[in-house]
Formats: C-alpha cells, sequence, structure tokens
C-alpha cells in the first residue's frame, strides 16, 4: 500500500464506513458518491498512483505544446460526522481500468483495512423494463446471509441470482474475500436507455444510502436533475415515436393512389 497509496492526512476516524465509485451504467454510482462529496464537508484524504493501473494510449497537445500524459484520478476523501453515526471514507475512481481491476480493488481495501474500516457500500444500475417515467426501485445484496436479512428493513427488492459488472460489483467479491462487510445498492435503470446518466437511480439509491448510514442530505439539486432528465426523456421517447411512425406507414392517400396505378 505505502507504493501505491499517498496519504494527504491521517484523520482520526470513528467508525468508519466507506464508499466507492466508479462510472458504469447509468453512471449511478458516480453520480451518487460526487453528489455526497458536493453536499458534505469532505476533505482530501489520498490518492492511488493512477500510472500502475492505467496505460496511456495517447497525449494532449496545446498551443503546439505537447504535454504530459494525463491518468485518470483515484481518489480517497473523509468525513467525520458530528453527529453519533459513523465516519465515512470516499472514493471516488474516474475511470475503470481495462485491465488489474482485481489489483486496485485489492489497493481500495488495503487503505479501508488501514483506517479499519467497518463496512463497504458500493453503488451500482439494475437493468430493468421499467419505464422512465416510473419511481425506479432499489435492489441490494450483501457479502453474506446475515446482511442480507438486515437489508430486508430498508424494503429492498432482492432478486436472488444476479451479475454486477464492473468494479463496483467486482469490489464487494474481493471484500467478501477479505472478510469485509459489503453492500451494494443498485437502481433500476431502463433497459432502454443504459447510455445516459440517470440521476433518477442514482436519487432512490441515495435516499436508501443515506437512512442507512443515518445521515442527513439536502437532495433538492439532485432531485431537480432527476426531474429535468426524466423530461428530457419523455421529450427523447415523442421524437423517437414519432419519426418511427413518419417511417414505417404511409399515408391513407397514398395507399388509394398506388390501388389506382394497379388498376
Amino acid at each position: 500500500m505505502k507504493d501505491l497509496i499517498k496519504l494527504r492526512a491521517q484523520p482520526e476516524l470513528n467508525t468508519p464506513v466507506m464508499l466507492a465509485a466508479w462510472p458504469g451504467i447509468g453512471n449511478v454510482a458516480l453520480i451518487v458518491a460526487t453528489y455526497l462529496k458536493r453536499k458534505l464537508d469532505f476533505k482530501e484524504l489520498g490518492e492511488i498512483e493512477a500510472s500502475n493501473f492505467f496505460d496511456p494510449i495517447g497525449i494532449i497537445v496545446k498551443d503546439n505544446v505537447v504535454e504530459a500524459p494525463q491518468f485518470p484520478q483515484s481518489q480517497f476523501y473523509y468525513w467525520k460526522n458530528s453527529g453519533e453515526g459513523s465516519d465515512i471514507i470516499l472514493f471516488i475512481g474516474e475511470d475503470q481500468p481495462t485491465t488489474k481491476g482485481y489489483e486496485l480493488a485489492n489497493c481500495v481495501l488495503d487503505l479501508s483495512l488501514r483506517f479499519e474500516v467497518k463496512r463497504i457500500y458500493t453503488c451500482a444500475a439494475a437493468i430493468t423494463r421499467i419505464h422512465h417515467t416510473e419511481q425506479p426501485s432499489v435492489w441490494g445484496v450483501a457479502t453474506s446471509q446475515q446482511l442480507t436479512e438486515e437489508l430486508k428493513r430498508y424494503n429492498l427488492v432482492q432478486r436472488g441470482n444476479l451479475q454486477i459488472a464492473g468494479l463496483n460489483g467486482l469490489l464487494l467479491g474481493v471484500t467478501k474475500e477479505r472478510g469485509i462487510e459489503g453492500v451494494c445498492l443498485l437502481g433500476e435503470v431502463p433497459i432502454y436507455a443504459t447510455r445516459i446518466q440517470n440521476p433518477m437511480a442514482a436519487l432512490a439509491v441515495l435516499k436508501v444510502l443515506t437512512t442507512m448510514l443515518a445521515i442527513n442530505v439536502d437532495m433538492a439539486e439532485l432531485t431537480q436533475m432527476a426531474m429535468e432528465t426524466k423530461e428530457r426523456l419523455k421529450q427523447v421517447a415523442a421524437e423517437a415515436m414519432g419519426e418511427y411512425i413518419e417511417y414505417f406507414t404511409t399515408p391513407i392517400w397514398e395507399h388509394g393512389e398506388e390501388e389506382e396505378e394497379e388498376e
């Protein structure tokens, strides 16, 4: 850990938990993590030396001058709870490596053990046939049956068998492997809208997460983002339906002209 993680602070934390997030489908995890970072007084804790996990595939040139290779940031933050609840360590990765994901997950957990983190949280998208006008539900999975029973208190959907792709899922597997408690909260995302940011799913996840952590976060901004995105999706869906109808249907009068020509 000493070679891969550069610590910028050595805070004394009270029974901390960790939330880790990388980009993914609908960017659900990243929206949740970055929103928490903005709304709570998180301070810098450290960073992972990204060059150990990412290979640059090009460079940027500004004013005809070549810049040094850039790497995605992988940073830790911490927040001290002024109440009786746990402090929080936040990890945000700007990108997922194409290889060495397992090693990166272990590196994140190395820091969590350094600060005696008692539980790891991740977030992800649950791809379903939900319509974008519906309220997304939140699914919950955990690293043990006992913890799964605890999740029932929060009215989470438990789907039994599923797969969670990427590091937002893999981290939980490595968490179990290393004997740490772990929970993943998955917000429902429409199957036809997986390539756009989904603040609706992120908002649903954040509401559950803040309840579990017993913290108060102003969600007005994220609620507004969710409403605006829902309206944009309605507009896009209406436009797509209009184009579909226009492309695949022929006006009645054109049918009549064809029939007259045949006669």
